[in-house]
Parts: structure tokens; C-alpha cells; sequence
């Protein structure tokens, strides 16, 4: 094909340069004062025309050649192995410090300043809080311990042996979630305060909701009170209680919280609503965690969405204990019940939530007397108790007995006749207690490791296939009373024995929870069974 171009007349362009890459092939130019024919002659006498003839383009090299295959061979390397992007300089890793200045840093931080609460200790903020951090307290902390229902003045006017001295600290905390753009929260002592106050408060909701309903519906399964309880603390519905309290503008100060979106709404409200309750639950108790969830944000169990689903309920013929057959207990029956001096129990009514008084005619049978000696003396009971009165140990012991045979009844055996006659209640109340135990544990060794971190610690410390391998190192599973129907298919499928075996260690520590209290917990878990090893030992 043939290329015409019109360039001005060269007078014109006498002045202009320019350089470029022509191909091999001749260029014709016409001068205005030669004759090109007539129907080439431009229509302007300044005007002259270039014709150019446009060439196939050079053929592909061959199949073979060693240019082709070192072209394909640059090419799969490109895809094969991209350039590792080199991080920046702020995300190399810093060298360690020395011996000398991590003790001076560790002895300087106000985390080892409480002697007498070491759990308290352990999740104030590793530094001295800054003047962004005082700016943010006088702003703001008014306003939250308002809504709150505290008083104003600043707690550093309790006495040094209250742990309520540190609550303004741990209210700050708990309010300070990441923000995009905000440089106070992303300090080190900042975000590692707030994430260890959220990871320690989600367990003890969990824990106060489930000693709630389990007193509260002494005849329920644990499966409908799950539910419940997701409806009140459930995660998608923290923000409506975050408004109610009127929370939501130190949530999001600078948001409005209707018009966000679900994923952007939901993790700031989780984390700020548990790290408000580890704040709580360490400076005022667990009696304090029920005001402020029923009364502060109004939390109502009897609501018709806090309602578990519909399911066939199996007759429970059985009485339960007289406290629970009058009325039913309200949030402040709970909250502000103290055993008496000379109590059974350190939980008396939790422990008559999850032990049916119908124990009571299994005592003389065959395993009260052959097994139930063994398993008290690989768990080290009884306890050696200082009671005024002999008959009081005498029946703690007949009734720790009972509650122990009960933490070995599988559902198999009696639940379809007595549906209160397994170890569901107190595995119920066991796993929580268990989880609260092991978070305050990690939190206590390990004061300079972040909230996320210490989560993943007591994730892996507390999985489920360890648990059981851990009552089976004991070889206390050869204790559990199974149906006939299903004795066979359960001691020798792995896959059904791993869950019961750890719902019989949960059931252990919920029991002890109840009889002896927290310390007996501790015992078991770190003195009998060890459960701070990474790996079960080997059998």
C-alpha cells in the first residue's frame, strides 16, 4: 500500500530538526519545481507530498532458534520467581534488647507496681500513659463513667489496697480500639492494654451469663442457654446495646454509627464492649458485671428475641432444690447472693443448679464404691477443709461423690428418662470456668506479649484433643459410665471418645468450681493435669 504524507514546502521548515528511524526502504519526494503528474500536484504550492511503501513485518524467528528460547526462558522466570519486594526499614525487625535494659524497662513499668493484685497488675499499660492519653481522660472519661453510673471524681483518690485506685487507667483502655489516622491508639502501650482487657473481658461474660441461666432455668439444657446467651453478647448485636448505654459517640467520635456499614460497625463495638468488662471485673468483682449489663444497658433475659428456638423437650420428672421450685432468680438474686458462713459449697447455689438433688439414690452403687475412690485420690480429694462442725465435711464429701459420678454419666445412660442425669450442666459451667482460669493465667506470664498473641496461646493451650489426652494420661476415661448400647462404639472410635473425654475433664473443673472455688480450678489444671504443655506427654 501506498503512503502519502504532506509535509510544508522545505523553505518553511529550513529551521526545524529532527531524527528518527526510517526503514531501508527509498522515500520518493517531488520538488515543487519538477512535474508530477497532474492528480499528484498538492493543493498548495507550499505543500509537498512523501510517498512511502509500508513492508510486511519481519518474520517470527523459528521454533528452535536460541533467541525464541532464551526470550521464553526470561519470560517463565518472571512468573515462576517474581522480585521479592524489600520491606521498609520500619518493619525490620529491631535487634534484642540486652538483659540489663529489659529488666530496667520491666522493673520501670507499672505493671510489676501491684504486689496484691497480680492480675490487675498484669493488664495496665506497660508505660506511663502520655499527655495525648491524659488529654483523651480529661475529655472524654467523664462522659463514659456518667453513663456508666460511677462517680466523677478520679479514682486515684481510693486507698492503695482498692483496686478500684486503677480504674480510670483500665476505662481508658477499654475505649481505646484501633483507628485509622489516630497515632495514640497505636502506641505500644495503648494497643496492647486495650487488646489484653478485650481478650480477658469476653471470658468473663461468658462465665457471668452462663452462672446466670444456670440458675435461672434450673431444668434447661446447656444447648437453648448458648443461644440465649449469643442474643444478648452476640457480636451483631453489641451495637444496639453500645447506643442504649449512649456509648456510641466515644466508640466512633468522629462516625456515625447508623450509617456504617456491618464489617466496619461490629469489630470496634466487640472489642470496646469485652475490654469494658475486663475492666470491670477487675476492679469491681463479678456482681458489678451483672449491674452494669442488666441495669446499664438493659438487658433483658425475658425479651422475646433473647428466646432460644423451639425443640422438643424431654420430660424432667425430677424435683430440683427448693430455692429454684419458689420463683425464678432475677439478675440482682444472683448477683448479690454471699454463701453463708458455714456453706457446703464455695458456689452452694450453682452447685444445686448443676448436681439434681436425685443424685442422692445412686449413692452405694457399684461405681460409687469401686471407682469413685480412684478418681478422688488421682484428683487429690477430698480437700482438707477447717469446719467447725464435723457433719459439714462429712456431707461436702458424701455430696463431692455424687457430683463426681455425675461428671462421668454420660447422656447415653439416663438423659432420655432424667434429662438432668449427665455431665451437660456442669461441663456447661467447666468450660468457662476453664477458659477464665487459663486467660488469667496467660495474662499473669505474659506481660509484655498483645492481646491477639495471648489469644492464640490459649487457643492452642485449650484444644479440645489435648484436653482429653489429658484425663486419658491419667487413665480416669476408663471411669465413665456409658450406655450398653454404646460402650462398644465408644471406647474404641477415636473420633467419639476425644469429645467425651474432654467433656469429662470440663465437667471436673465445673465441679470443682462450685465445691471448692477458682483455686481448686487452678490446681487441677496446672498441678494434677498439666495443662500448660504445649504437647500432651507422650503414653
Amino acid at each position: 500500500m501506498a503512503l502519502q504524507i504532506q509535509f510544508l514546502h522545505p523553505s518553511a521548515i529550513k529551521d526545524l530538526s529532527f531524527s528518527s528511524s526510517l526503514s531501508p526502504h527509498p522515500i520518493h519526494f517531488h520538488p515543487s519545481n519538477s512535474k508530477p503528474p497532474d492528480s499528484q500536484i498538492p493543493s498548495s504550492p507550499s505543500l509537498f507530498t512523501v510517498l512511502a511503501v509500508a513492508v510486511n513485518p519481519p518474520q517470527e524467528s523459528p521454533a528452535n532458534s536460541p533467541q525464541r528460547l532464551l526470550k521464553e526462558l526470561a519470560e517463565r522466570k518472571k512468573t515462576a520467581f517474581p522480585r521479592k519486594k524489600i520491606p521498609p526499614k520500619r518493619f525490620i525487625l529491631k535487634p534484642p534488647l540486652d538483659d540489663a535494659r529489659l529488666t530496667e524497662r520491666f522493673l520501670r513499668s507499672p505493671q510489676l507496681s501491684l504486689k496484691s493484685f497480680p492480675l490487675l497488675s498484669s493488664c495496665l499499660p506497660s508505660s506511663k500513659l502520655s499527655n495525648a492519653d491524659r488529654t483523651w481522660i480529661d475529655e472524654y472519661l467523664l462522659e463514659a463513667k456518667q453513663a456508666l453510673g460511677y462517680p466523677l471524681e478520679p479514682s486515684d483518690s481510693y486507698d492503695d489496697d482498692n483496686p478500684a485506685k486503677q480504674f480510670d487507667t483500665l476505662l481508658y483502655l477499654a475505649f481505646q480500639h484501633p483507628q485509622e489516622g489516630c497515632e495514640r491508639t497505636k502506641t505500644r502501650h495503648v494497643r496492647n492494654g486495650h487488646s489484653r482487657l478485650w481478650f480477658l473481658g469476653q471470658y468473663v461474660l461468658e462465665m457471668a451469663l452462663a452462672e446466670f441461666f444456670l440458675q435461672r432455668y434450673p431444668r434447661e439444657s446447656p444447648g437453648p442457654m448458648r443461644e440465649r446467651v449469643y442474643a444478648l453478647i452476640g457480636k451483631r448485636f453489641l451495637p444496639k446495646w453500645i447506643k442504649a448505654a449512649s456509648l456510641h459517640n466515644l466508640v466512633f467520635p468522629y462516625d456515625d454509627m447508623d450509617k456504617m456499614i456491618r464489617k466496619d460497625r461490629e469489630p470496634p463495638v466487640k472489642c470496646v464492649f469485652w475490654a469494658l468488662f475486663g475492666a470491670i471485673y477487675l476492679c469491681f468483682g463479678m456482681p458489678e458485671v451483672y449491674r452494669v449489663l442488666f441495669e446499664v444497658f438493659g438487658m433483658d433475659p425475658e425479651d422475646e428475641s433473647c428466646q432460644p428456638k423451639l425443640r422438643r423437650q424431654l420430660e424432667d420428672v425430677d424435683h430440683v432444690s427448693v430455692e429454684f421450685e419458689q420463683r425464678q432468680l432475677t439478675w440482682q438474686d444472683v448477683a448479690a447472693y454471699k454463701p453463708p458462713q458455714d456453706a457446703l459449697f464455695a458456689h452452694p447455689r450453682l452447685f444445686r443448679a448443676c448436681v439434681p438433688p436425685g443424685m442422692h439414690r445412686f449413692r452405694g452403687n457399684i461405681w460409687d464404691y469401686d471407682s469413685r475412690p480412684q478418681v478422688m485420690q488421682v484428683l487429690g480429694y477430698p480437700l482438707q477443709m477447717n469446719d467447725r462442725i464435723p457433719e459439714i465435711t462429712e456431707a461436702r464429701n458424701i455430696e463431692l461423690g455424687l457430683g463426681l459420678q455425675l461428671c462421668f454419666l454420660h447422656p447415653s445412660k439416663y438423659k432420655f428418662e432424667h434429662p438432668r442425669f449427665c455431665l451437660e450442666r456442669l461441663e456447661y459451667v467447666g468450660q468457662k470456668i476453664q477458659d477464665l482460669v487459663m486467660a488469667e493465667r496467660v495474662l499473669m506470664k505474659h506481660l509484655d506479649a498483645p492481646g491477639k498473641w495471648v489469644q492464640e496461646k490459649h487457643r492452642r493451650l485449650l484444644m479440645n484433643k489435648y484436653c482429653g489426652r489429658y484425663l486419658r494420661d491419667k487413665h480416669l476415661h476408663r471411669f465413665i459410665i456409658y450406655s450398653e448400647s454404646v460402650q462398644e462404639k465408644y471406647e474404641h472410635n477415636r473420633r467419639l471418645k476425644n469429645p467425651i473425654t474432654s467433656a469429662v475433664q470440663q465437667a471436673i473443673h465445673g465441679l470443682s468450681y462450685t465445691v471448692y472455688g477458682k483455686p481448686d480450678v487452678r490446681r487441677l489444671m496446672f498441678e494434677v493435669f498439666d495443662f500448660e504443655q504445649v504437647q500432651p506427654k507422650a503414653v
